[in-house]
């Protein structure tokens, strides 16, 4: 049996090459060989999942972050040939969220579960931007989610810590924005803090965005928070997202539904699965059960 190993070295600390040679004794006591693929600039995983014969393996391993995960998602649901393979995720990124909702932020744990071989398939976000269709695992985010995760990208050199200082230092800076959203065929314009979508619990350093999310319900968890908000009032709410609390404040307004769209009325970044790329206006909707993982 054969698994291809995806290892971002520029991930977390930069101590993917040093997991996978912890976790490599793991697979091997049990018969399963590993094909290494470093990846050497961005993108690179997307596209050494979309052209890989998967004929001749079980599953793919990534070593990374939710960014590596996104990509490799991406490259496997934009397939020629529509063939999946399972996904086994070894982290060692910065956040982790996607791990954080599997209960699996140890490698070697993580390595040990996956050798069960035990899967289940899992819902993504389905992404509408420039006419093109993209995917994500964790959210899709705009305003001030967009600007923490900009400002995070700056101070990557403080570790996992740097998205509660990035946090605190934009709701300092905040201005709400203008935008038209539309949930689930309904339009609402008005002015927001930030509005975001997502498909896990967890975003991240450990904060628990959308504390009733589940991977597999065919539905993504909106949360959506008002552009009167003071920053006084951002500053007492931020804590309360480490427990989930935060959804039960007078500016929080959280659903479940099957899709939404920002339509501001200028082009705007996004934060998509912690990276910040995209653009508006962007029509998010749930696939089902789309990619099979390990857990």
């Amino acid at each position: 049996m054969r698994f291809v190993v995806i290892v971002n070295p520029k991930s977390g600390k930069r101590k993917s090459l040093e997991i996978v040679d912890e976790i490599r004794p793991i697979f091997e006591s049990i018969d399963i060989s590993l094909s290494i693929f470093e990846t050497k600039y961005q993108g690179n995983a997307k596209e050494i999942c979309q052209f890989m014969d998967f004929n001749a393996i079980r599953g793919i391993l990534v070593v990374g972050g939710d960014g590596t995960l996104n990509e490799v998602v991406n490259g496997m649901l934009n397939r020629n040939d529509n063939s999946k393979v399972p996904i086994g995720i070894i982290p060692a990124g910065s956040g982790n969220s996607f791990s954080a909702d599997l209960k699996m932020l140890d490698p070697l744990q993580a390595a040990n579960k996956i050798c069960s071989l035990n899967t289940k398939f899992i819902d993504v976000l389905e992404l509408e931007m420039n006419h093109e269709m993209n995917f994500a695992i964790n959210l899709v985010g705009w305003g001030l989610v967009k600007d923490v995760g900009l400002r995070a990208e700056k101070l990557r050199w403080l570790g996992p810590i740097r998205y509660t200082i990035a946090a605190a230092i934009e709701i300092f800076s905040n201005k709400s924005q203008k935008t038209e959203l539309i949930i689930n065929g309904n339009i609402f314009l008005g002015e927001y803090t930030f509005i975001i979508g997502c498909n896990s619990i967890h975003v991240g350093n450990g904060m628990k965005m959308a504390p009733n999310a589940k991977l597999n319900d065919g539905l993504l968890d909106l949360v959506v928070v008002e552009g009167n908000i003071s920053k006084i009032r951002l500053l007492s709410v931020m804590p309360q997202l480490f427990k989930g609390t935060h959804i039960n404040e007078k500016e929080v307004e959280y659903l479940q539904v099957k899709s939404f769209s920002i339509c501001p009325s200028y082009d705007d970044i996004l934060n998509i699965d912690g990276e910040m790329v995209g653009s508006t206006p962007v029509k998010v909707n749930v696939k089902p059960r789309a990619i099979e993982i390990f857990v």
